[in-house]
């Protein structure tokens, strides 16, 4: 063989190795683990493309799951993860002080609503006023995330006790007993719905699912007619929504004495009390990358991340404040 021939067929094969390698430095990207409410989906997806822009060495990984479950996932099962964001701040406080956590951020509110669609019954009669009749009504079919894995849930029972303050009916009772194993209480002065650590409802009305964003698809094709989401949800998915007074809403700070007559107790044990809804971010102790989780974390409780938020329709907390282990 010609030595020309060698050396066109050696450069051949330089390029073919040069352009068909990784690139070295995708290769030494810090693969950083987030697991976050299943509510913060759409805005994480821009939070996370516009920080991976800044900071182009670090591949964020996401994964979305119910709060509780989010925390659990780490506490119970021990996957690996260096970020946790969650629907109810207080879950990190409570459930990874001191061991997996030694702050959180408090960096976002939002508000509990009623969705529905065009195709939904009586969409064109519901209103503030007469939405717990109409849930009630033979043919109905609505639904809530399960209260032990997902916040969302656990705050639609508060939100239905609060009801039967604020309408003076026994909302909770007609919405949940009839089908559910749901257990009313009072205990220290407080309204207190006890709930089996696992359940079924009873019949096709009321519908369960592990997180309340796996609503919108049995919304969405007429399968229910009304689901409890969080404000930001129902915006970001175009859908109709009703929304709740303050009182019963779960979002406004001026009722928080209001929010803490009534108290739902899980199925661990666990008992949570009414309170204005914010979410909570840390960067966990064990991560793998702190120096990089830390980073994450700055962003998304920063001024640029509090800009996404607002763009997703949910309320930032800026700056975010924060909780330590120690306080």
């Amino acid at each position: 063989m010609k030595m020309g021939t060698i050396k066109k067929i050696c450069l051949v094969i330089f390029c073919f190795l040069l352009f068909a390698a990784p690139s070295t430095s995708y290769a030494k990207r810090v693969i950083l683990r987030v697991f976050h409410a299943g509510s913060l989906s759409v805005p994480f997806k821009r939070l996370e493309e516009a920080f991976e822009k800044r900071y182009p060495w670090i591949d964020v990984r996401r994964e979305s799951s119910g709060s509780v479950m989010a925390v659990r996932k780490v506490i119970d099962i021990h996957k690996e993860c260096d970020v946790i964001a969650v629907a109810d701040y207080s879950l990190i406080p409570d459930m990874m002080f001191p061991r997996y956590a030694d702050h959180v951020m408090l960096f976002a509110r939002n508000e509990l609503v009623l969705c529905y669609t065009e195709k939904s019954r009586y969409s064109k009669d519901i209103n503030e006023n007469n939405w717990h009749e109409i849930l009630i009504k033979d043919g109905v079919k609505w639904g809530f995330s399960d209260p032990n894995l997902d916040p969302c849930g656990y705050r639609t029972v508060m939100c239905m006790l609060l009801a039967e303050r604020y309408y003076k009916r026994p909302v909770a009772e007609l919405l949940l007993s009839r089908d559910l194993p749901f257990r009313f209480i009072s205990k220290n002065n407080l309204d207190v719905i006890e709930v089996p650590a696992s359940f079924s409802p009873k019949g096709r009305k009321v519908f369960i699912r592990p997180k309340a964003v796996e609503l919108l698809g049995l919304l969405e094709s007429g399968e229910i007619d009304y689901a409890i989401e969080y404000l930001s949800v129902a915006k970001q998915h175009h859908l109709k929504l009703l929304r709740f007074p303050p009182e019963i809403d779960l979002g406004d700070l001026r009722f928080r004495p209001y929010y803490s007559k009534v108290a739902v107790v899980l199925g661990d044990g666990r008992m949570i009390k009414g309170r204005p809804i914010v979410y909570g971010m840390a960067s966990l102790k064990n991560s793998s990358h702190p120096k990089e989780a830390r980073l994450f974390e700055s962003f998304v409780t920063g001024k640029a991340g509090a800009d996404i938020l607002r763009r997703f329709h949910q309320i930032p907390i800026y700056p975010a404040e924060v909780v330590k282990a120690n306080e």
